[in-house]
């Protein structure tokens, strides 16, 4: 089966699209899963991630990590997919060119929302380069509180829109922090606690509307 792309998007800066790759990726990792990390972004956050880990573990985690950018970045792609079961790409906001290519060539757009406005106003150009190139995007509320009038509206207001929005939701937990400062996974570093359940969640539900088999 050849590797399938999810593609992490969103045009507002600070969504916590590196986090989403990282927590994501390891917990594949963990499952099983060959997985590949693809850095677009120049901001290098994800880079600086894989660079603590690589120090703690070593190569044997099962990731491979790749930062790349304009005319290297499909073949880096091709590179990564030749040999994994799944690719991640973290890409950069406002960079459209970049974005286009990471969205057309995924199977899956991810566009993490926080519960603010900005942040929803911020979600209609993502989904539009999306629908430009006809990608499916899937929006999922990112950092949200348990309960709160906000969380509702902003949920009201993106299925009012028409957008697909994830099952799974990502509250704001400084477990999330924690692991990145380490290199690591909340599923390594709090492998019981509440964000390690729902990044377990969320991997399950991508991996389902990925099409992968069951790990």
């Amino acid at each position: 089966m050849p590797a399938r792309i999810l593609t992490i998007a969103q045009q507002k800066g600070g969504a916590g699209k590196t986090t989403l790759a990282a927590q994501l990726a390891v917990a594949w990792a963990r499952a099983g899963r060959r997985v590949g990390l693809l850095d677009i972004d120049p901001q290098g956050s994800l880079a600086a991630w894989f660079a603590l880990r690589r120090q703690a573990l070593g190569e044997e985690d099962g990731l491979a990590f790749v930062q790349a950018a304009g005319w290297r970045l499909g073949t880096e792609l091709d590179r990564l997919r030749a040999d994994r079961d799944l690719v991640l790409i973290d890409s950069p906001p406002h960079a459209e060119t970049e974005v286009r290519i990471a969205v057309r060539a995924a199977d899956l757009i991810l566009v993490p929302v926080q519960p603010s406005p900005m942040d929803l106003w911020a979600t209609a150009p993502t989904l539009e380069i999306a629908r430009r190139e006809k990608s499916p995007a899937l929006v999922l509320l990112n950092r949200a509180p348990a309960r709160g009038r906000l969380v509702e509206r902003i949920r009201a207001e993106l299925v009012a829109q028409g957008v697909t929005l994830a099952e799974t939701g990502l509250g704001n937990r400084i477990a999330f922090a924690g692991a990145m400062l380490e290199g690591r996974g909340v599923s390594e570093t709090e492998p019981r606690g509440t964000a390690a359940a729902e990044i377990a969640a969320l991997a399950a539900e991508l991996a389902a509307r990925l099409g992968l088999p069951e790990s």
